[in-house]
């Protein structure tokens, strides 16, 4: 539905998009039909109801909880942080769970939050095109979820100077991540050159998936970025199926997996023969109702989430069953002012983390973000 408006608003970016699939003609009542065609059916799809899950009202009240807390959470600046930490990241990540609510800048009820944390972000740009600050020790992270969070933005946005801002900022962030990438063809958490080459697959996951969208987004990604990355992932893929933490060992991981799994559908590797394996060592080692037996239990179901959702049918809903029991279990629900809100305040770096990845997970199935979509 996204993309159906994103491509109604230009008629001429409707007829570029369309343009690899049909032969257009130059006869201006051709592209009047093509427009005219396109109009129709995302008036049709919006006012289609959008299918939905398991998703139980318990689950749907404390994500509105949640949310709340979130945007009581909002620093004066517009942004977020993990205990003074990493405000890139955590404002990318509060404006991702924002916008699977369904909230845009120009609507909705988090509309102006999102407003103030696009323009928080667009602010942290620099001139070599990182979103965020080189002094942050893990900077690629934050700048990864922002290409990620700003390039779904820019499919909703109306505001022409804020459109203009946005293309500026994503196009010299593309920029920036590729000359980022190692050798390998992965990242680490700094730059190749800060780095020394040093790569790791979880920053290598949130590059790729920032640069799909942003190519989603109509922003230019060269090609041999995403393939290295690619092969990268085939180069860390043990004989067991689990993703090893690094090109240079480390060890299988499970978040690494269910990301590099994740990372690889972005990428439009739905038939790659590395993922069945993948797919068995993640469903052997992240069952949400197992207890935790390696660390990053959020972030790993974070993106195994998104790999369950694109399966589709009994299996997401048996997932989303699952995990939904055990976020409830989890969930600690406060008072603010005459407000009752929700937050989780498990894992290693924040509840505004940690609620901001599971407000996403228990979202997913609005289908609101182009990204997620299957």
């Amino acid at each position: 539905m996204n993309q159906f408006k994103l491509l109604t608003r230009d008629p001429n970016r409707l007829i570029a998009k369309r343009s690899r699939f049909y032969a257009v003609s130059r006869d201006s009542r051709a592209i009047q039909f093509f427009v005219g065609f396109a109009l129709s059916v995302s008036l049709l799809c919006e006012s289609m109801p959008r299918a939905v899950g398991k998703v139980t009202p318990q689950v749907k009240e404390r994500v509105e909880q949640g949310l709340d807390w979130l945007a009581y959470q909002q620093e004066k600046l517009g942004h977020w942080s993990a205990q003074g930490r990493y405000p890139t990241a955590m404002t990318s990540l509060a404006g991702l769970a924002f916008l699977c609510e369904g909230s845009t800048t120009t609507q909705g009820k988090y509309s102006e939050n999102l407003r103030r944390a696009v323009d928080f972000l667009v602010r942290r740009s620099r001139p070599n095109g990182l979103i965020g600050d080189q002094d942050d020790d893990r900077y690629t992270y934050g700048h990864g979820f922002a290409m990620l969070f700003l390039s779904q933005i820019l499919g909703e946005e109306e505001d022409l100077e804020r459109r203009e801002d946005l293309i500026r900022v994503l196009s010299q962030a593309v920029i920036f991540t590729g000359q980022a990438q190692t050798n390998a063809g992965g990242w680490g958490y700094v730059s190749a050159k800060d780095g020394s080459g040093f790569d790791e697959g979880s920053t290598t996951i949130t590059q790729v998936q920032g640069l799909r969208g942003c190519r989603n987004a109509g922003i230019s990604v060269p090609k041999e970025i995403i393939d290295k990355a690619i092969e990268y992932i085939h180069r860390c893929t043990l004989s067991d199926g689990g993703v090893q933490y690094s090109s240079k060992g480390g060890g299988a991981r499970p978040a690494i997996t269910a990301a590099a799994i994740a990372c690889l559908y972005n990428a439009g590797q739905y038939d790659d023969e590395y993922v069945p394996r993948m797919l068995e060592y993640c469903e052997k080692n992240l069952k949400p109702d197992v207890q935790d037996s390696f660390g990053h239990w959020h972030y790993a179901h974070f993106y195994y989430s998104q790999v369950e959702y694109r399966q589709g049918g009994e299996q997401w809903n048996t997932y989303l069953d699952s995990i939904s029991r055990r976020l409830l279990r989890e969930v600690k629900l406060l008072k603010i002012g005459d407000d009752t809100v929700a937050v989780w305040e498990q894992g290693m770096v924040g509840p505004v983390y940690t609620t901001a990845l599971n407000l996403i997970i228990l979202q997913l199935d609005k289908a609101s973000l182009p990204i997620y979509q299957r």
